[in-house]
């Protein structure tokens, strides 16, 4: 009796942690499934609002804008109420936000919308980590880069499936599309609030909800932020000039694979990492190959010519997946568990924050030289960044994680 009563003690346990991991691969999905709704309907909003490249420029960049800003108002949600609370709240608001989108009559309001549904994603963030932290305290590699597949994927099926499928099925409403999307997002903050374990983000709540700002005299966070902001400036800046540069090169029938090979090389290391990124979430030779590896792929895309390029793309996109899984997953390997949110909170704040930065440099850079080269160089010593900080991951932040 007592054997069959372990086996049905572990079929319980093994059913709980798939459905949590479910919970972390849809909430991952959830970080940027609404964001990434925008880009196949812009051109149906230029012709509807009446919006100029700079606005929609404006219009991108809150994204990123609100995740640096409001990573620390996330941190401190999670102290005062939970994390799985807080997680219910940053995915309700990022729904809100994106059904906002849909019924707001101009830009001014869009705008608006926009900035709470990236609050949203943004409240969402720094509650993933410790929420992997709390579930799968063994297995912290495995578990974030479930959820880190589930984001790639998140971005993939929303960029893919938007003009083929949605629109025609809501009539080539890019409002109702938005809200087509945010329905996932609803559906993964009912499941999470009725079904998601509560765990406490620290042993004492008194104490805990006193931890919430980042303590930036901690190196381990501006170290944290440096390499995730490396990864995020090398993503965001090779997609943005890698189209201008090919255009320069007299190749613009390249464009599209180059873009494709690198956004789609993320989901195969994405899966790669969910079967070995919890061997290499504390080796830092791991770090070493992988910017060697992002350095030597940003040249060929420099100096190649052809479908070189194109083979370049895609090997960054596979590195700098990889190197993101591990750098997300740090913060709740090296912090201790009531210390995760706000480590992650500050890393978060400083990563993005330097790529948005850097993806300014690169084109002011671009504009001074006149040389498409140039715009590059900043993502270069971004790569050399994550190896000179490789170190990171073998440095525990509290005594306990040294054990």
């Amino acid at each position: 009796m007592s054997h069959n009563a372990a086996n049905g003690s572990r079929a319980t346990s093994a059913g709980q942690g798939a459905f949590a991991l479910l919970l972390l691969w849809l909430a991952g999905a959830c970080l940027r499934i609404t964001v990434l709704a925008l880009p196949p309907v812009i051109p149906l909003l230029h012709a509807d609002l009446h919006l100029s490249e700079t606005d929609v420029g404006w219009l991108a960049s809150l994204a990123p804008m609100l995740f640096a800003v409001a990573a620390i108002p996330g941190a401190a949600l999670i102290a005062r109420f939970g994390i799985v609370p807080a997680l219910v709240i940053g995915l309700l608001s990022n729904a809100v936000g994106s059904i906002a989108r849909a019924a707001l009559p101009n830009a001014a309001m869009l705008y608006a919308a926009t900035a709470i549904m990236a609050g949203g994603v943004s409240i969402m963030q720094p509650a993933l980590p410790p929420l992997v932290r709390a579930w799968f305290p063994r297995r912290i590699g495995f578990a974030t880069a479930v959820y880190t597949n589930g984001l790639l994927a998140g971005e993939t099926i929303a960029v893919a499936l938007t003009i083929p499928l949605v629109l025609p099925l809501v009539d080539n409403s890019w409002r109702l599309s938005f809200v087509v999307w945010s329905l996932p997002v609803f559906a993964t903050a009912v499941l999470v609030f009725a079904c998601a374990p509560r765990p406490q983000v620290g042993n004492g709540a008194a104490a805990t909800r006193l931890l919430w700002w980042p303590d930036w005299r901690r190196p381990l966070i501006w170290r944290l932020g440096v390499i995730l902001g490396s990864v995020n400036a090398m993503y965001f800046v090779t997609n943005a000039f890698l189209p201008d540069l090919l255009t320069a090169a007299g190749r613009p029938d390249l464009i599209s694979s180059a873009l494709t090979a690198e956004n789609f090389c993320q989901l195969p290391s994405s899966l790669a990492m969910i079967a070995i990124a919890g061997r290499l979430v504390k080796q830092p030779w791991a770090y070493v190959a992988a910017g060697a590896l992002s350095l030597l792929s940003l040249i060929g895309i420099m100096t190649a010519n052809g479908a070189w390029i194109v083979l370049w793309a895609g090997v960054l996109g596979f590195v700098t997946t990889a190197i993101l899984v591990l750098g997300l997953a740090l913060p709740s390997v090296l912090s201790a568990p009531d210390d995760v949110h706000r480590t992650s909170a500050g890393m978060f704040t400083i990563s993005y924050s330097i790529a948005m930065v850097l993806s300014v440099a690169a084109g002011w850079l671009w504009d001074l030289t006149h040389t498409p080269i140039a715009g590059f160089v900043p993502v270069a010593l971004c790569a050399v960044a994550v190896m000179a900080l490789a170190s990171t991951a073998s440095h525990p932040d509290h005594p306990e994680n040294s054990r």
